[in-house]
């Protein structure tokens, strides 16, 4: 097998603990932001039913479609930009109030076929592409530290888009400027695009597809992983925390294809053993403390998709989620995994 070298990023040299400096850096950023008029009693609602942190951005961007819509907030983008307000707006309009199903999982809510635990939908694009937008944190008790979007229907790629909903949604915007639209629909999209920008300056955020505690956290990312966003672990001066795999992303993908595209039983078992040979590595990973590497390496299998690494997944992520002190993000994917689909995907429907 061959060495990995091309994957090892640079880390900072001090040590720290999970997400702690990179919040520090986002506040001294944001520390002219505003508090939004979303009061107390909902904002502890949904730290009750999410055991989330949301960021001040969600609630100004609620505020903001309030005003374009008062009558449906969630649905004020719908007609320029086909983007649907979902998961934590639910719960601010109430929804999950009168709900269809007795029991919701909020963290399966929107929640798409390669949403890793670490992403959380909040915006809902095309339905045949399955584009959403949402929240990526790296541990459960930090704010997000960027905002990303993905197409479930094209893969496990995970883009970045600003580090609040407004420059994400902006970015959007722009994008879909370019298309050719009628004169209504092009002035449409000025006049949004004109009050985005207005609150996002009066609220101090950053418009900037790339901000300053994003290129922080991009110093601290071990590896990339398939969905390209990157993971982020706790790695000491000794360079303690993360080794890397002993294959390339190519050579895993390889390994990945040849056991789900495997004939038959016999040919899957024999195509599973130089995965077999990297769960022993990860063990010997975890015993020397370095958890990136079991991290890495269930995040990739979780990307790449099939069903037939599930019962592998369970066996490293939620192991490596617990090591790191993000057992949330265990328990997320568990129950993910039970119900993984690329339908079904509101909690808040009868199924």
């Amino acid at each position: 097998m061959t060495g990995r070298a091309k994957r090892k990023s640079k880390y900072t040299q001090e040590p720290r603990t999970g997400n702690g400096d990179l919040k520090k850096a986002r506040t001294d950023e944001s520390k002219a932001v505003l508090l939004s008029e979303v009061d107390s009693e909902q904002r502890d609602e949904m730290v009750q039913l999410y055991k989330l942190q949301m960021p001040e951005d969600l609630y100004h961007f609620w505020d903001f479609c309030k005003e374009l819509c008062p009558n449906n907030p969630r649905g004020a983008l719908k007609e320029t930009l086909g983007l649907q307000l979902v998961g934590p707006f639910d719960v601010l309009a109430g929804a999950h109030k009168n709900s269809k199903n007795p029991q919701p999982n909020l963290h399966l809510h929107w929640r798409y076929f390669y949403d890793p635990p670490e992403f959380q939908t909040v915006l809902q694009g095309s339905e045949e592409s399955q584009y959403h937008i949402g929240y990526y944190r790296d541990t459960p008790d930090s704010l997000p530290s960027f905002v990303g979007a993905n197409e479930a229907k094209k893969g496990c790629t995970i883009t970045q888009m600003g580090d609040n909903l407004f420059a994400a949604v902006l970015l959007y915007l722009l994008k879909k400027r370019k298309e050719r639209g009628s004169k209504k629909a092009v002035e449409a999209l000025e006049k949004l695009e004109t009050k985005l920008r207005d609150r996002t300056e009066t609220l101090g955020l950053s418009l900037d597809q790339k901000t300053k505690g994003m290129k922080q956290r991009d110093k601290k990312v071990v590896t990339k992983t398939f969905h390209s966003a990157g993971i982020v672990v706790p790695v000491d001066k000794n360079d303690v925390g993360y080794r890397e795999l002993p294959e390339t992303d190519a050579g895993l993908k390889k390994i990945c294809k040849a056991i789900d595209e495997a004939q038959n039983d016999e040919e899957r078992v024999k195509a599973f053993g130089p995965l077999q040979e990297m769960i022993t590595f990860v063990q010997f990973a975890n015993d020397e403390c370095d958890y990136g590497m079991g991290y890495e390496l269930g995040m990739d299998l979780f990307c790449y998709g099939s069903h037939y690494f599930h019962k592998v997944i369970k066996q490293l992520l939620p192991m490596a989620y617990n090591l790191l002190k993000r057992n949330m993000f265990g328990e997320i994917l568990e129950a993910h995994l039970s119900s993984r689909s690329h339908n079904d995907l509101d909690q808040l429907s009868a199924h």
